[in-house]
């Protein structure tokens, strides 16, 4: 059973905010979709589910190369996450990332971001300590009640599991939660980024999907 199946939960609204590559960073990502290299930045695909990851990257704004160096390709995400905390206009806002190139990247770009560690910043995020707090889904599941620090919830990247998902999504999204829960969804245009949300909004959410919607394009 569901929670929102026999519980008295809050309205949630979901938004998908679309940025878009430009002509340079369009062709590196078809590129390495079509080509699995791109030798003068030593990234290599050497299967199908490292091609996924690596395209996935990409969509968030770098690629890991074979020296586990972070090779930038754009800003637009971050770009999209700065506008989304304006406009929250100083109300409390929790993002969600893939990559651990993604949390360095958000918390040097905003530097009023806090990590989620531990006890510490869950205490500081429900008592409205904390103005951005940023986690990877797989840390920040079962458990945590973050219902009371705030109600907007944005999406930098998004899992695999759709389990980490709809977890990651009840921290706010719970009841007790007294306003209604944003959840955004910032994606990449034309990439495996839809493809990804795709599969998690029909719940069938595997590497196998993700496989499939490559070799589609």
């Amino acid at each position: 059973m569901k929670a929102v199946d026999f519980l008295k939960m809050p309205d949630r609204i979901e938004t998908e905010i679309y940025v878009e590559m430009n002509d340079k960073e369009r062709k590196i990502y078809d590129k390495f979709g079509k080509d699995h290299v791109l030798p003068e930045e030593k990234v290599v695909g050497l299967n199908a589910a490292t091609v996924q990851g690596k395209l996935l990257q990409m969509a968030n704004g770098f690629v890991y190369n074979e020296d586990g160096a972070a090779v930038p390709i754009h800003e637009h995400k971050i770009e999209a996450l700065k506008e989304l905390i304006e406009a929250a206009q100083g109300r409390p806002v929790l993002v969600y990332y893939s990559f651990v190139e993604d949390k360095e990247r958000i918390l040097n770009a905003i530097p009023e971001a806090r990590e989620l560690k531990g006890s510490r910043e869950v205490s500081a995020w429900n008592a409205g300590k904390i103005p951005v707090l940023i986690a990877h889904p797989a840390s920040a599941g079962h458990g945590l009640n973050l219902q009371e620090g705030g109600n907007i919830l944005v999406w930098y990247g998004l899992p695999w599991s759709l389990e980490q998902y709809s977890q990651a999504n009840a921290r706010l999204y719970r009841q007790g939660q007294k306003n209604t829960v944003y959840v955004y969804h910032i994606l990449t245009k034309d990439t495996h980024d839809s493809d990804v949300l795709n599969a998690l909004k029909k719940k069938n959410i595997t590497q196998e999907a993700l496989l499939k919607a490559l070799k589609a394009r």
